[in-house]
């Protein structure tokens, strides 16, 4: 089954911005940390103008079910479904979309993600829901070498038979697409560091 996982990056001045245009295909990302802010400063027609094509959004960041139709015509790959709760809404208001399944590979509490464990359980439930569950997206802990927990992540979607893997930022993308990476998040790169 088709996905339309593209690579992309999160621009820190922007809650969805678009990144790049190549060969026809618009790559996009975003982070939503208030939904409500960020569909109402998306500059829709200044991103597209010009573009080959129309823009593909990717929402990364905790996902709140009551946003999910506010974000639902903007989003072609939710980067952040960590729980069962948000199939049904997604199959409702995103019928058909592309999904990865959030991972919190270090158990670590204040990080939002399901554990290893529960992984092809919520896969099973997103697909019920009509959603195409395409591939995994963590985070490794801050202060550990990544590259351990991108082959975690990668060995699991493997027995989960996903193809998309989404891990690696600015500082450990490189390990990150050596372990197998297909997407990575290299908006600090891009953009520079956030506004404090």
């Amino acid at each position: 089954m088709a996905t339309d996982c593209g690579s992309f990056c999160v621009a820190p001045e922007k809650k969805l911005a678009i990144l790049s245009f190549k060969d026809g295909a618009a790559g996009g990302g975003g982070v939503a940390e208030a939904v409500e802010e960020a569909v109402g400063t998306v500059p829709v027609d200044a991103v597209v103008a010009g573009a080959p094509a129309p823009p593909r959004w990717h929402f990364l960041g905790a996902l709140q079910r009551n946003k999910v139709r506010a974000l639902a015509p903007w989003v072609v790959c939710w980067q952040s479904v960590d729980r069962p709760e948000l199939g049904p809404v997604l199959g409702r208001h995103a019928p058909g979309a592309t999904v990865l399944i959030e991972v919190n590979l270090a158990g670590e509490p204040q990080k939002s993600g399901c554990a290893p464990e529960v992984a092809a359980a919520l896969r099973d439930t997103l697909s019920g829901h009509g959603l195409v569950v395409a591939g995994l997206m963590a985070v490794p802990p801050a202060h550990d070498d990544p590259r351990r927990w991108f082959v975690a992540l990668r060995e699991l979607g493997e027995r989960l038979g996903v193809a998309e893997l989404s891990m690696g930022m600015t500082d450990d993308y490189e390990t990150a697409v050596e372990e197998g990476a297909t997407i990575v998040r290299v908006g600090r790169a891009l953009f520079g560091d956030r506004p404090t």
